[in-house]
């Protein structure tokens, strides 16, 4: 059933869980017998990454890290950490997942400190991506769907804290979150 406050449903849960298990083959054969450090980014990544690990077939250690540089609708800009990883990640293959890039600002700050860790290799495993949004040059090395510039919610993402936990990715409707 579709919440009240969605105007369409842009991707299904199983179109997301078909492409999550497509996507952890491709981790599975390009990190071959590797051990990456998985890491989710907080709050949004939590349901996609609980589906995506699960299709990676490889021993994988797994943390988290809470960033945040939105309020509202809008990117401040200026990444905040948090919580910081409670392990070291030195000489470390770490994939990152995040349910969407955006701007790109957020990403970009957190390859960029995961580098300074000493991390040997940094990649990004994301949801969804919104290129018309982009305020940085960075991509994801595994993306599940691209999607057009519209307020998206659902399957970890949120609009102000509601909605994480609907099963599909959804267009919030405008009126939700225009005053």
């Amino acid at each position: 059933m579709i919440h009240k406050d969605i105007g369409k449903v842009l991707i299904t849960e199983e179109e997301i869980i078909a492409r999550t298990k497509e996507m952890g083959k491709m981790i599975t054969d390009d990190y071959a017998e590797e051990e990456p450090v998985v890491v989710g980014l907080l709050k949004g990544s939590v349901p996609f990454m609980a589906e995506l690990i699960k299709q990676i077939r490889l021993d994988i250690e797994i943390d988290f890290m809470d960033v945040s540089s939105y309020v509202g609708t809008e990117s401040e800009g200026d990444v905040r950490i948090v919580k910081d990883l409670d392990r070291s990640i030195v000489g470390r293959k770490v994939l990152i997942v995040e349910d969407i890039i955006d701007t790109g600002k957020t990403l970009t700050s957190v390859k960029e400190l995961m580098y300074k860790k000493g991390a040997s290799d940094v990649r990004i495993a994301t949801l969804l991506d919104k290129p018309s949004r982009r305020k940085v040059q960075i991509e994801g090395e595994y993306v599940g769907f691209e999607v057009p510039n519209e307020f998206v919610v659902g399957y970890g993402l949120d609009f102000n804290q509601k909605y994480r936990n609907l099963p599909y990715i959804g267009v919030l409707k405008e009126e939700c979150y225009k005053e």
